[in-house]
């Protein structure tokens, strides 16, 4: 599914289409997403987008009357097309511009979601989101004071979007990695030198991979159509029984919170 990586990439690839741009339609085709597409999307008609920002893995396309915001669940993506353009199948929304062009979504499974925020309103699904993990204030003592008293493995408590958001399985797992700290040791168990190692990692994973335009594993393109090319540069994700890039042990799987795992048991303790 779209992380945080492909998301980023999606906001800056639709960005110099649609800001400063005027909606002069908005075309829902299936309006039973993840949740009920809200009525009062139609707002947004006749609007200008102002600027489009990213929250967490929500897409938040600002005008003066309100905000859309727009999740891409697990098959979801957007494409910037001329406006016309024939619908396919599970094209569900198309956000239709004055400018001749249109930003369609696509999501064959139907989990993500367009929804309506009113001007000066926070939307509910953002109100318990954790820092950016890209931003300043995640840094090392922040991680280090939340994992005091957490004995939830620390995989789990760094994807917990109220710990710090949008640090997906994929990213989890590469993270952890170069850190080389277990995904199966207790949160609390980190020392803090450990926990300096992991905020810098997932900085550093996250950057490289939004760099590198997302990671293309099933479902996901940009909104060029452009594949990421993150995917050629996973050290362990998808490569169970393969060896360890670093020492050459071969690599484990498992299943934690029912999403697979892979790390080193020789490298990361």
């Amino acid at each position: 599914m779209p992380e945080l990586p492909e998301v980023e990439v999606s906001r800056m690839g639709i960005s110099p289409h649609v800001v400063g741009k005027t909606v002069s339609a908005i075309i829902i085709r299936n309006p039973t997403l993840r949740w009920p597409i809200p009525e009062a999307i139609k707002a947004i008609e006749g609007q200008v987008i102002s600027q489009v920002t990213r929250r967490a893995k929500y897409l938040l396309l600002h005008t003066d009357v309100g905000t859309a915001i727009v999740h891409l669940g697990m098959s979801g993506s957007l494409r910037v097309l001329p406006a016309g353009t024939p619908a396919e199948k599970h094209d569900h929304v198309d956000l239709v511009l004055a400018s001749g062009e249109m930003l369609r979504y696509n999501d064959p499974r139907r989990f993500g979601a367009w929804l309506w925020a009113e001007l000066n309103e926070l939307h509910q699904v953002l109100t318990k989101l954790g820092p950016e993990p890209l931003e300043a204030v995640f840094d090392a003592d922040y991680l280090f004071d939340k994992a005091q008293g957490r004995r939830t493995v620390v995989k789990q408590f760094i994807m917990d979007n109220k710990v710090v958001v949008g640090v997906g399985n994929i990213y989890a797992n590469e993270a952890l990695f170069s850190a080389q700290i277990s995904p199966q040791r207790p949160a609390n168990k980190m020392t803090k030198a450990e926990v300096i190692r992991l905020v810098a990692e997932i900085k550093s994973v996250l950057a490289f991979a939004i760099e590198q335009g997302g990671t293309t594993l099933k479902d996901f393109k940009n909104a060029d159509g452009k594949p990421g090319y993150f995917a050629q540069e996973l050290q362990v994700y998808g490569k169970g029984g393969q060896a360890c890039p670093r020492c050459d042990h071969s690599l484990s799987e498992v299943k934690i919170g029912q999403r697979t795992t892979v790390y080193c048991s020789e490298c990361q303790k």
